[in-house]
């Protein structure tokens, strides 16, 4: 594809991103649909964001089926535009306006292609850190795919380096993160995952606090005060000793998750640990029985086919 500006028609606009506004354009050469992200860069001496330098090193890296694709990008005026696959809606659509549509099956499947997009990632030593339903698109043929990856860092398994704790949004935010850990990995990718399937299958957020004391509140009441032993070295965390919280006792998860199979609790469970040395990895999670009981995961064919639009 031949990627300048005149070779675009611009079909309308989808929406408005962190840096810029995104277009559904078609590349009139092919008739392909595409996503142009137009940002503008504010002052061309301090070159292009970082984050959004960051979402272009990521993108090119990962060619995954389940992550959204960059195809190209160019100059246009003061403004960078990056060329993405389109995106016909997203999960977060698909929980609050067509919650009908969220059959058991379907939510297996979507659960499958978020960690089919999660194990690519981090098998190339990415984390993401902030996945969450408005960072899951779906495209027309009814497949989800991580997108958003201005966030996104390269990790090393053994840590050795600080990042920023400011990362995730609040309601998928690890509770290290919440704690003000600067060292951590893709474990905190894997929280956040464990909150995205619990919420598909209630349609309700698990943990939902109006802000981060609030918030790791929650998390504290519902699997009870950490201990050395739930959580080694939590009381080592930058921002522990700033607050206390009453000492509580864990909710029994089919409390905290009511009317949920013991197979789905278990998978939730196994990503919703303090220890983040506990967390099923995203490999482990594809393997695990609740994919194998019935209702087994809908095909492609039986997934919801959207038809508004969005990108990131």
């Amino acid at each position: 594809m031949d990627y300048d500006v005149s070779n675009y028609s611009v079909l309308g606009r989808i929406g408005e991103g962190a840096h810029g506004l995104v277009f559904k354009a078609q590349h009139i050469p092919t008739g392909r649909e595409v996503a142009l992200k137009k940002i503008l860069i504010k002052n061309i001496e301090d070159g292009i964001p970082v984050n959004v330098m960051r979402e272009i090193k990521a993108l090119q890296l990962l060619r995954c089926k389940y992550i959204i694709k960059l195809y190209d990008m160019f100059p246009r005026g003061m403004s960078l535009v990056l060329v993405l696959e389109y995106m016909s809606s997203g999960l977060w659509e698909m929980l609050h306006h067509n919650q009908h549509e969220l059959t058991l099956p379907r939510v297996k499947t979507y659960a499958q292609m978020l960690l089919k997009g999660t194990r690519y990632m981090h098998a190339h030593y990415v984390m993401h850190r902030d996945l969450k339903p408005a960072n899951l698109l779906i495209n027309h043929e009814g497949i989800l795919k991580i997108a958003d990856l201005g966030l996104a860092r390269l990790y090393w398994p053994d840590g050795g380096r600080p990042y920023s704790h400011q990362v995730a949004t609040r309601w998928y935010r690890a509770p290290e993160l919440l704690y003000g850990a600067r060292f951590y990995t893709e474990k905190v990718d894997l929280w956040s995952v464990g909150c995205i399937i619990a919420e598909m299958i209630t349609k309700q957020p698990l943990f939902s606090g109006e802000s981060d004391i609030e918030q790791l509140a929650i998390v504290l009441r519902h699997l009870g005060t950490p201990t050395e032993e739930t959580w080694p070295g939590h009381s080592e965390l930058p921002d522990y000793h700033k607050i206390s919280f009453p000492e509580s006792a864990p909710t029994p998860w089919p409390e905290l998750l009511p009317g949920v199979e013991p197979d789905a609790i278990h998978l939730v469970k196994s990503f919703i640990m303090y220890d983040e040395k506990k967390r099923i990895s995203a490999k482990e999670a594809l393997r695990h029985s609740w994919f194998e009981t019935r209702p087994l995961p809908a095909t492609l064919e039986e997934m919801p086919k959207p038809i508004s639009g969005k990108t990131k």
